[in-house]
């Protein structure tokens, strides 16, 4: 099974490296905390301005530190422990039932061949990847 493993999730990363899809871990607290964190300082340095140029600072400085951390789907599939990986196994081979291969090339040109069951592993993707690692996923332009 360990092989079937691997031959699911290289389907997975050329999958979602053919539609150059990126995901980021959201980070939202981490830039609520800096922007609070800014706010607070600001007010109690400059009161009622300090409050607004805390804020405005903050939120900058929040902005910054949490954008630009999109990195390819690929790589975060092949990182993620084997617990999830065991879970995006058994989602994608309910999608593949009784599908037969021998090799990775033939698994992927199978599933490439059927656009219905591509779209389907996509979903699967997808839908864990939003869902099980909380993450945001956009398409490379």
């Amino acid at each position: 099974m360990a092989n079937r493993k691997d031959d699911i999730m290289k389907l997975c990363c050329e999958i979602s490296a053919n539609k150059k899809i990126k995901a980021a871990f959201k980070n939202s607290a981490k830039g609520a905390a800096v922007v609070g964190g800014t706010v607070f300082v600001g007010g109690l340095i400059g009161g009622p301005a300090g409050l607004a140029v805390g804020g405005a600072v903050g939120g900058m400085l929040g902005a910054w530190m949490t954008s630009g951390q999109f990195k390819p789907l690929p790589e975060i599939l092949m990182e993620m422990a084997p617990t999830q990986q065991e879970q995006l196994y058994s989602d994608v081979m309910a999608i593949l039932g009784t599908l037969k291969w021998t090799d990775i090339p033939q698994l992927i040109a199978q599933v490439n061949r059927n656009a219905s069951l591509h779209e389907q592993v996509l979903g699967a993707i997808l839908n864990f990847t939003k869902n099980q690692l909380k993450a945001e996923v956009r398409y490379e332009d």
